[in-house]
């Protein structure tokens, strides 16, 4: 290979190895959508989660409240009903119309658009809430934990993008305490 092909590649690869990198992580986050992660605080129980969900056959997404002093859009408490339930089905967690009840409600911590994140680090957004699941019945919360919904990727910001990450999480949990035997069977 000659002397100038070498340096030919070398200069493309500097030139275009970012846009490489960030073509990849767009197309990652396009097909992926935004992320979820949940942390516990209160468990079910002090041993490591068993699948104590198996009796409710109902999940029910309740109030949301902003504790941001109205800085929380409210096209995200719109969007999250729907998003919650699609992310419920991706786990094959039946949701029936009628039966013991789980709900869950909770207050959003924190909002944070790419406006003033995005401009130092990259489009990164975010939304924290803290999330109660309650018996329904007996009023008993079963646990708590920070759900916190995700987008580091352009094509997935927005409010709808971070309610549907919110939704991944709260799903996240659920997930975590549900019986796989339970579960919707293909």
């Amino acid at each position: 290979m000659s002397k100038y092909a070498i340096v030919t590649i070398g200069i493309a690869a500097c030139l275009f190895g970012g846009c490489t990198g960030t073509l990849i992580k767009e197309g990652a986050g396009a097909v992926m959508g935004a992320k979820g992660s949940v942390t516990p605080l209160a468990p079910v129980q002090s041993a490591p989660p068993a699948r104590t969900l198996g009796p409710y056959q109902r999940f029910e997404l309740g109030t949301f409240t902003d504790d941001m002093a109205g800085l929380v859009p409210p096209a995200l408490f719109e969007d999250l009903p729907g998003e919650f339930l699609k992310a419920l089905a991706k786990k094959k967690i039946r949701n029936a119309a009628t039966g013991r009840t789980l709900l869950i409600r909770g207050k959003v911590l924190h909002y944070e658009d790419s406006s003033t994140v995005g401009k130092a680090v990259g489009p990164v957004e975010f939304v924290v809430a803290q999330v109660e699941f309650v018996d329904k019945g007996t009023g008993q919360v079963l646990g708590r934990a920070n759900c916190v919904g995700l987008t580091t990727a352009r094509v997935n910001i927005g409010v709808g993008k971070k309610a549907e990450g919110l939704g991944k999480a709260i799903a996240n949990w659920i997930d975590q305490r549900y019986p796989e035997d339970l579960r919707i069977q293909d």
